[in-house]
């Protein structure tokens, strides 16, 4: 059995007793990663008549299986689900928490391809990284700009719904926890065909994340175009 305390969905059920029929848990992966993006998982729900899924926890405390195991359980007990990505280069250009918005924009895009509009975002940690900024900011080509318009008057990234920030949802919200097992898994699997690429940096193992052995490597070969070279690479 897996670690820690099984998430519930008690959190999501107040929020849609107050009328937010439709939750989205979201969570991210990758913020602290030397090489590599930022990936954000959605799931959404509806906690009035969603049963809890068995086995689900943090994807901090899961093996490797037991993700891969629960990504297709995940993906039927959701009304929908979706995995955005940034990339170093976009962390790079737009900074750590655009880039974590514009990862969570896109997986809330591939949601709402589905036809499904959630009521409210319920996202872990205690700052709303995702929806969209009230203060203009500098354009960046080729993402619009994040005033409120992109380069076509659309609207900027960032979700457009309500967002609720929880401290440790991820342990403790089910929907969340589920988001992000999707999240873990799918970013360690573009690390692991990046790894097929660049094997002298060991992403396969480490996750891109800031290893001694992964520092030395940066040293030695110089960083690639998937480190965020706008970071402290080596010690």
């Amino acid at each position: 059995m897996a670690a820690g305390t099984a998430p519930t969905l008690e959190f999501e059920r107040a929020l849609a007793a107050k009328g937010r029929v439709l939750v989205a848990g979201c969570d991210e992966v990758g913020r602290g990663s030397l090489a590599g993006p930022v990936s954000v998982g959605v799931v959404v729900i509806d906690p009035s008549s969603v049963p809890l899924l068995d086995g689900v926890r943090d994807s901090k405390l899961l093996s490797a299986p037991v993700r891969d195991a629960l990504v297709p359980q995940i993906s039927a007990w959701a009304l929908a689900s979706g995995v955005g990505h940034a990339s170093a280069a976009e962390i790079d250009a737009i900074g750590l928490m655009d880039a974590l918005r514009l990862a969570g924009s896109r997986a809330l895009d591939a949601i709402a391809a589905t036809g499904v509009v959630p009521s409210i975002v319920l996202l872990d940690g205690n700052h709303d990284w995702l929806s969209i900024p009230a203060q203009p900011a500098l354009l960046f080509d080729g993402f619009g700009s994040l005033d409120g318009t992109d380069d076509d008057g659309g609207p900027a990234f960032g979700a457009a719904m309500p967002v609720v920030t929880k401290i440790k949802a991820d342990m403790t919200c089910l929907s969340v926890a589920a988001a992000s097992v999707l999240a873990k898994v799918e970013r360690d699997g573009i690390m692991a065909a990046l790894d097929e690429e660049n094997p002298q940096f060991g992403w396969g193992v480490n996750k891109g994340y800031a290893t001694a052995a992964h520092r030395a490597a940066i040293t030695e070969h110089g960083p690639t175009d998937h480190h965020r070279k706008s970071w402290r690479l080596t010690a």
